[in-house]
């Protein structure tokens, strides 16, 4: 028994059995049935040869699709087998034969054919059985119900007249026969003499047994599994699969499932044309249309019949290729679709979405056999694209939604309707880039000229156009269309759009690069100061996140009007979503909760937005957003943090898709690299081409100012004096009032101290300190308390500043300010002789240094330096503090935090408390430890270390 006949054991006794029989003058026939490539004309095959090699004349035929209409042509190959051994019977046969064609072509109807034929039958086998006498004969027939129907006659003929003879007659056949084979079968099977031998599909124990002929005992009953299910048990891709598994593997053993290859697909096509013409018709509807569908839905799709459909179906699933209406394999369903020419698979396609369509499907089922079709579409299906685009993007499949997009452009006509689809394509493609949508944002540029979008889309676009670089011609564009209006308007003609609108398309590019403000006309401006606000806006106003996020920022740079900026930045976070639309305007609001200085809420609601889209495949949005954290990360004082932040952001998105809004995670890099000591790294991103008209806008003013701390920190004053000062005239023409975003007299008041200029750095601060408008406690307070205190002579004046700048401070959130103040307060402490409070403020502004991953300002404030105190051992623990004896635990967690310098809103969070409890706290720590304000809490307390607390 060779492998080739695994799992046919049985059959082949049972053939030997029939075999033995005609030995003994006791004619059998068997019919052997069995699926498609099921293995019938492997045993057929190894039974002859095994007959052969025993003596037995074995005469074979097989018949054909091709030739099923060609009168005797399995009889004529029978006789042309048995023509070398008895001449004389093959002349004469063959002459009955012919007379009969001759007869049959001078007949008018077929009927007079067929029974021509018949009364020479028994004649022919007769003659045969002549052959039979005193030898043991097999007629052997592959796929019998492929023949003709005179072959088929002569074959039962034969199996009544072999009873008493040496004949053993072995067909194959399929286990689906027409209704013109049913007859032959049925008549065969009533015959005493007939055993049927039904061939099963492999089962895993065979598939496995198979595989060992090749592979150790243990790797094919590991393979034999995946193996299975791949082929149904189906001979020809069992073998099929083997053979590019060994191709890819050699000589190795395998330790993963085989992949299905070229042998495996060209297996898949054989079986499918061994089957009945409709079958590969059926399979490549099953293949257009994906999973389990409905004959009846496939017989549309395929024209063919419905029924004929279900028995290709049922063929499918008896010969392994499809399981429950399915492929089992991905291979066999491109195998299919490959093997299909383009041109017959487009219009199955085409037909599949017309009619699922109007079946109710899915759009996005709708959606993917149009874009398979790889066609124009027809109108009928461009909402359908339209509706698809949205569900791909909710189902965070950005790329489908792209090419949905495409297509529904593609296909639509010139006129309003294809502009909106424009505009929405323009949305899709920037979530993942940009760049790649400039090309299709300076189309939709030239549509709004034109007048054809809508309000909302006139927004978007001149968002995208300002964050692309091109704010300034948008600000043309929306000057012309002004212009236009105003002609409209004076000729009482209706307009293409509301004059809100093209209010708020100027403010919005005034707000993000200032310069273009020159590009309006003073009329204009005046005009539209107005209703760009969110409380003044008319009733044509449309309903767009842009017109309130540009309020609240103008707000928060108008500098004291804090509260206002915070009510209405929250206003616009609190009523729209996160969406391609409010993408801008929502960072605008959070920026402007930042410039207000409430880094508290700024933080709670990027995270909230960064939880939104933490899960879509939005690169743009997460990078937008990631920006604006790493700058809250930056004035909290937490440097890794927003090093991390702005490297993350930055990694997203090329520099290319970030425009001119590169200028913020990259300024807030080389901040946090500068201030962490980094300064190669510093240096390097400074190199780094940006746009030339970033420093054109708003943001450009964070990287001006980044570069001015790294040319401070490098020793070029002069340089880092220059950008600051550039800074200031870039803020004083774009009339910005308040110190934020960039507190430019500040910087410059430290670089005239580096450069050794006292009095112009005292001027700068005198006049930062005549324009304060915060209240006690905001972020610009403090810095401004410690430069006045760091260009004053007078110890005692610089004692009392510095003093009430870590008050103020110790309320805020920049802790590395308040490092840098504590330092100094010490260092003033130390020149006025009072080294034990020196030691203590030292030591505490190098621990808050040290939070704040600020190396260069640890190494300033060493403990010890400067002040007789021994620097601490490495790896040495301090000691258990007294201080923490005389309080309780949940004091003792207080103090520590409050020791480290953190505000009692934080200490809160930490420790899930209310901010009433902390100061609770705080008042009995003070009486305990006999201590006044948070400043004079003993420096012991910081290295108590208690659970929980980081």
């Amino acid at each position: 028994m060779t492998a080739r006949l695994v799992e046919r054991e049985h059959e082949w006794e049972t053939l030997n059995d029939l075999l033995g029989s005609a030995r003994r003058g006791r004619g059998r026939v068997a019919v052997i049935s069995g699926p498609i490539a099921g293995g019938k004309t492997t045993l057929l095959e190894c039974f002859t040869e095994q007959a052969l090699s025993e003596g037995a004349l074995v005469l074979e035929a097989a018949g054909s699709r091709a030739e099923r209409y060609l009168p005797f042509g399995i009889l004529r190959r029978i006789l042309d087998s048995a023509a070398p051994l008895d001449p004389a019977v093959h002349a004469e046969t063959t002459a009955l034969l012919d007379g009969v064609s001759a007869e049959a072509e001078g007949a008018r109807d077929a009927a007079g054919a067929v029974e021509a034929g018949m009364r020479v039958l028994p004649h022919v086998c007769a003659s045969l059985l002549r052959i039979a006498r005193g030898r043991t004969v097999v007629i052997a027939v592959d796929d019998v119900h492929h023949g003709d129907e005179l072959s088929r006659a002569f074959l039962l003929c034969l199996a009544r007249r072999v009873r008493q003879a040496g004949v053993l007659i072995v067909l194959t056949e399929a286990v689906r026969l027409l209704p013109a084979q049913l007859d032959f079968h049925a008549e065969l099977k009533r015959q005493p003499n007939c055993t049927s031998i039904r061939l099963p599909l492999l089962s895993a124990d065979g598939t496995g047994r198979l595989l060992a002929g090749h592979f150790s005992t243990a790797a094919a009953q590991r393979l034999s599994a995946d193996c299975q299910e791949a082929t149904g048990g189906n001979p020809l891709l069992v073998k099929a699969l083997l053979e590019d598994g060994l191709a890819t593997l050699g000589d190795s053993e395998p330790f993963q499932p085989f992949v299905p290859a070229e042998t495996f697909e060209r297996a898949v096509l054989d079986c499918l044309h061994r089957g009945d013409p409709e079958m590969p018709a059926v399979a490549r509807g099953v293949a257009v249309l994906g999973d389990a569908c409905p004959p009846a839905l496939l017989s549309r799709i395929t024209d063919v019949h419905v029924k004929t459909a279900e028995l290709a179906l049922q063929d499918l699933g008896r010969c392994g290729i499809l399981r429950d209406g399915a492929f089992r394999e991905a291979a066999t369903r491109h195998a299919v679709l490959t093997a299909t020419p383009p041109g017959a698979l487009s219009a199955l396609h085409q037909r599949a979405a017309r009619l699922l369509h109007q079946e109710g499907a899915p759009a996005l089922d709708v959606a993917r056999h149009l874009l398979a079709a790889r066609k124009p579409v027809e109108g009928w299906a461009i909402p359908v694209l339209q509706e698809a685009a949205e569900y791909a993007l909710v189902e965070d499949d950005p790329q489908l939604a792209l090419r949905c997009g495409e297509l529904a452009v593609d296909s639509c006509p010139e006129g309003s309707r294809r502009t909106a689809l424009k505009s929405r394509l323009v949305s899709i493609v920037w979530r993942s880039s940009p760049a790649a949508a400039e090309g299709h944002l300076r189309q939709l540029s030239r549509e709004f000229c034109a007048g054809r979008l809508t309000d909302r889309d006139l927004l978007h676009a001149v968002s995208c156009l300002a964050w692309m670089g091109e704010a300034r011609q948008a600000a043309e564009a929306i000057q012309g269309l002004r212009t236009a209006a105003d002609r409209a308007r004076d000729a009482g003609l209706p307009f293409a759009y509301e004059p809100g609108t093209l209010a708020a398309a100027q403010n919005w590019l005034s707000l993000i690069s200032p310069p273009v403000r020159d590009v309006f006309a003073p009329s204009a401006a005046a005009d539209t100061a107005a209703p760009a606000t969110g409380r003044a806006a008319s009733h044509d106003m449309p309903d767009d996140a842009h017109v309130p996020a540009a309020e609240a920022m103008r707000t928060a740079l108008r500098g004291g009007q804090g509260e206002a900026a915070v009510a209405e930045a929250t206003r616009v976070l609190q009523r729209y979503h996160l969406s391609d639309r409010t993408l801008t305007s929502l960072v605008l609001a959070v920026l402007a909760l930042v410039y207000a200085g409430r880094l508290d809420l700024a933080l709670t609601w990027i995270d909230r937005l960064l939880g939104e889209c933490a899960t879509s495949n939005a690169p743009t949005w997460q990078a937008a957003l990631g920006a604006v954290r790493a700058e809250i990360a930056l004035r909290q004082g937490d440097l890794p943090g927003a090093a991390a932040q702005a490297r993350q952001a930055m990694s997203l998105i090329s520099v290319p898709c970030w425009g001119v809004g590169i200028a913020l995670p990259l300024g807030v890099l080389i901040e946090a690299e500068t201030r962490m000591g980094n300064l190669e790294e510093a240096m390097a991103l400074l190199e780094q081409p940006v746009p030339e008209t970033m420093l054109e806008t708003r943001t450009g003013l964070h990287y001006l100012r980044a570069r001015g701390r790294c040319h401070l920190a490098t020793g070029r004053y002069h340089a880092a004096l220059r950008d600051f000062l550039t800074c200031g005239e870039l803020m004083q023409a774009w009339g910005m009032e308040a110190a934020e975003p960039v507190p430019w007299r500040l910087d410059a008041a430290e670089a005239w101290l580096a450069i050794g200029n006292v009095p112009r750095a005292r001027e700068y601060v005198e006049q930062q300190r005549q324009r304060e408008t915060g209240p006690t406690g905001s972020r610009p307070r403090g810095p401004l308390l410690f430069a006045l205190a760091r260009t004053s002579g007078d110890l005692g004046y610089r004692l009392k500043r510095l003093t009430e700048a870590v008050e103020v401070l110790e309320q805020g959130e920049d802790r590395l300010q308040l490092a840098r103040t504590l330092g100094e307060l010490g260092s003033a402490y130390r020149a006025a002789g009072d080294f034990n409070r020196a030691r203590m403020l030292v030591r505490k502004a190098w621990h808050v240094a040290k939070s704040c991953g600020a190396q260069p300002l640890c190494q300033e404030f060493t403990p010890g330096q400067g002040d007789g105190e021994p620097a601490p051992a490495a790896g040495r623990e301090a000691e258990p503090p007294s201080e923490a004896e005389v309080l309780s635990e949940a004091e003792a967690r207080v103090a520590l935090l409050a020791a480290r310098g953190h505000t009692n809103r934080e200490i809160a969070t930490k420790l899930y408390v209310t901010v009433s409890t902390v100061e609770q706290h705080l008042t009995r720590i003070y009486r305990k430890l006999q201590v006044k304000r948070r400043r004079d809490l003993p420096a012991r307390l910081w290295d108590l270390s208690l659970p929980g607390i980081a």
